[in-house]
């Protein structure tokens, strides 16, 4: 990087944090730090969906698969997210938008107080944010791992600068930093890709090198499903995906909670599906052909896409490509910020011993005041993990994203999910329990307890495994109650009204007090 390239990364800086003391002007409560009053834009909230699913782990972890096994990279990890979207278009978005126009909550696990209990609210609460803290600091580790090619610096100074300056905007400007922030990155990262896939094509000879390549790169590059990348993972993924993108991740939830009707959010949904669909296609193709321009250096491949960009791009040009890793591992840290602050704020703080009391009767300022200290504190703890993502423990970063975020996602959002669909109004607090407690120990046992076990088993293992009991519990021990009906009922309107978000239901209900959920459970 010359001086040029470090203008281009200091002006993104500074452009994002001044989108969040911008945003600053639109937070008045906790309602619009967490779900921007439900006034977001359907197609705002589908950018922002889009972004807040992927960081720079796509051009470290991912492009180390592109470079050595082709286009699987493609066909087993986005395609899969995509349908799994479009399929949450239908069965979940409109009911999370509901959580918010209709029991009123900021938070998306708040509800499960009234769907369930307390206890099953806190043990997905606790259980989620431990996983999380996990899961960023592996996104910070990536970041920080392809700054440190272009620029020289450590790990741990990567992972404090992009940390403090994300700390910057997402909490000032909560939930709408994040959304406006997430489509200047957009922008920033189609120009970006363009030029990366413009230059790289020029390189190979022209446009026809999108269909001529493919002789000249390694066996099995063409092929979709190859190395341990199989038919079964994909299916296995394909499964998990559906249950993660389509609110399991608490981030991905609020941006349909935040728009101003069920409808909107169904269309926020399908508008996500669709860059899922098209745009990883358009960034992943440099990475393919990477084996005929550079040679990978690490032996997971995982700096090959640094390495591309160094040697193609000029200055200036680099300085942008580079921006855009910085803009989807900031996209999605800053959303799961918000989310977790979301979470700690509304359902863990109102239900510790000596805090409790206190939170519940916290006024707007109180109550906005701590969401923004529990989002630099969730901040903090990701970027201590970030500095051992490489240890032992976790291997490395592609390890955590696959293994323990696809892994443990699963007995987490299956409770979640599933518990607003009317169809499984008989899955009560026990199947809740059960099937996640159940999920975590496959985890650990697929994981660590046995030896050998295929990469596909462990990953679907624990979602599977949650997702069995959940409904057989149900179905044996039913648990459903007429104030549990009635919590579903809110959810499901028969008539399916989506209005604008007017009313009682509408824009900055989310500000509310989470106890007007149990209110409408008992009407």
């Amino acid at each position: 990087m010359n001086s040029l390239d470090w203008a281009v990364l200091i002006g993104y800086f500074g452009v994002m944090v001044a989108i969040g003391v911008w945003s600053h002007q639109r937070v008045d409560d906790v309602g619009d730090f967490f779900t921007a009053g439900g006034r977001m834009p359907w197609w705002l909230s589908g950018i922002s969906h889009h972004m807040s699913g992927y960081s720079a782990v796509m051009f470290t972890g991912y492009a180390g698969i592109a470079y050595q096994y082709g286009i699987t990279s493609y066909v087993t990890w986005s395609f899969p997210i995509a349908i799994g979207i479009a399929i949450g278009a239908r069965l979940f978005a409109g009911r999370l938008n509901r959580l918010r126009s209709r029991l009123h909550v900021a938070s998306p696990l708040e509800y499960l107080k009234s769907r369930y209990n307390l206890p099953t609210q806190q043990a997905l609460a606790w259980s989620g944010v431990l996983l999380k803290i996990v899961d960023v600091g592996a996104k910070w580790a990536a970041i920080a791992t392809l700054l440190s090619v272009f620029t020289g610096l450590t790990l741990n100074q990567g992972i404090l600068i992009t940390g403090a300056v994300t700390g910057v905007y997402c909490t000032v400007g909560g939930l709408w930093a994040d959304a406006l922030t997430e489509l200047g990155q957009f922008v920033i990262q189609l120009l970006a890709g363009v030029a990366m896939l413009v230059t790289v094509l020029a390189e190979l000879g022209g446009v026809s090198a999108l269909w001529t390549v493919w002789d000249r790169l390694p066996d099995g590059h063409a092929q979709p499903t190859v190395g341990p990348y199989t038919l079964t993972f994909l299916l296995a993924y394909l499964f998990i995906k559906t249950f993660e993108y389509s609110g399991g991740m608490w981030n991905q939830a609020q941006r349909y909670m935040a728009t101003r009707s069920a409808r909107e959010a169904r269309r926020s949904a399908r508008l996500s599906a669709v860059l899922w669909f098209v745009w990883p296609a358009v960034l992943f193709f440099p990475m393919w052909v990477a084996p005929l321009l550079v040679k990978a250096e690490k032996p997971d491949a995982s700096d090959s896409y640094a390495l591309l960009t160094e040697r193609l791009l000029p200055h200036g040009l680099l300085g942008l490509v580079i921006v855009g890793f910085f803009s989807h591992t900031m996209a999605m840290c800053s959303s799961d910020a918000n989310a977790i602050s979301a979470v700690f704020t509304r359902d863990i703080a109102p239900a510790l011993p000596k805090l409790g009391a206190r939170a519940r009767g916290w006024s707007h300022r109180a109550g906005l005041l701590a969401a923004r200290l529990s989002t630099v504190a969730f901040l903090a703890l990701s970027m201590a993990i970030a500095t051992q993502v490489n240890s032992p423990t976790f291997k490395d970063i592609i390890t955590v994203v696959i293994k323990w975020v696809a892994g443990l996602v699963g007995p987490i959002s299956i409770p979640f999910l599933l518990g607003m669909v009317p169809r499984f109004r008989r899955s009560g607090p026990t199947a809740a329990l059960v099937s996640w407690a159940a999920g975590l120990f496959a985890f650990w046992l697929t994981n660590y307890g046995l030896a050998g076990v295929q990469l596909q088993i462990q990953i679907v293992a624990p979602v599977a495994t949650s997702l069995v009991l959940y409904v057989l519990i149900g179905y044996l021990k039913p648990e459903d109650t007429p104030e549990r009906d009635a919590v579903l009922a809110r959810i499901n309107p028969d008539d399916d009204d989506d209005g604008d978000g007017g009313g009682p239901g509408g824009a900055g209900a989310a500000a509310r007090p989470s106890t007007s959920c149990s209110r409408s459970a008992r009407t």
